[in-house]
């Protein structure tokens, strides 16, 4: 019953991030975690969000702008590690809460106009591409930083969407070298991706028909859920 859950939030997780470009981890937080536990849901988590880029690279090819994204990129190599780190330290409850913080902040980072008007040229990709970096390889929400970036550097919303995809893939990547690979079963792990896949797939055929603000309401529901069930485990673990 876990693993089937597990998988229908992955599949659900990979169709909203085909459609609107983000939200993979972000969707598929609360039941990852609650059904794994922090350190080996995110592993896992970070591993799908692997497969979901390789998935999406293939078909936003040409509307990747490259040098933006390297400019994001570079700087979150170096804070990867840094967050890698501090996970393997953490005690459990200090982790569930900190995922769950990262969780709220990716909810609420929209609403703070502030943020985006700092994010702005060369100077703000460093500081967007440094803080997605650590939250990619601490929790796999990356996306808020990057998100800002764009906002305030007024990038293109389809070439922003492309070029994230391409980013995610770096950080994924690099998420899984940190961390590592998942404890879980063999089988388990490639029915998890092969539900990433299928929803990916799916997305792509939905795109045609789904518009993107349903899909984002979709997504912002499940998240405050699933952020809130991190959160409540973690204050649970705090007290017990």
């Amino acid at each position: 019953m876990t693993l089937a859950a597990a998988c229908l939030a992955a599949f659900v997780a990979a169709v909203i991030q085909r459609i609107t470009g983000l939200g993979f981890v972000l969707v598929l937080l609360g039941p990852i975690v609650l059904f794994y536990g922090p350190l080996e849901g995110i592993t896992i988590g970070v591993l799908l969000a692997l497969v979901a880029s390789l998935s999406a690279v293939p078909l936003v090819w040409r509307q990747v702008e490259w040098k933006r994204a390297w400019w994001l990129i570079w700087p979150g190599l170096i804070a990867a590690p840094f967050a890698a780190l501090l996970v393997r330290v953490l005690p459990e409850a200090a982790l569930l809460l900190l995922i769950a913080a990262m969780a709220y902040f990716a909810l609420v980072a929209g609403w703070i106009p502030a943020l985006a008007a700092a994010l702005r040229g060369r100077s703000g990709a460093v500081v967007a591409g440094s803080a997605a970096g650590f939250m990619h390889v601490a929790s796999g929400l990356s996306g808020p930083p990057l998100a800002a970036y764009a906002v305030g550097d007024q990038w293109e919303q389809r070439r922003f969407a492309a070029s994230v995809q391409v980013i995610f893939l770096v950080f994924s990547t690099v998420s899984v070298l940190l961390r590592g690979l998942p404890a879980s079963p063999i089988a388990d792990v490639w029915l998890l991706i092969a539900a990433t896949v299928a929803g990916i797939l799916i997305g792509t055929l939905l795109t045609r028909f789904v518009p993107p603000r349903i899909a984002r309401i979709a997504m912002l529901s499940i998240a405050w859920a699933g952020a809130t069930v991190v959160l409540v485990r973690g204050i649970l673990a705090l007290l017990s």
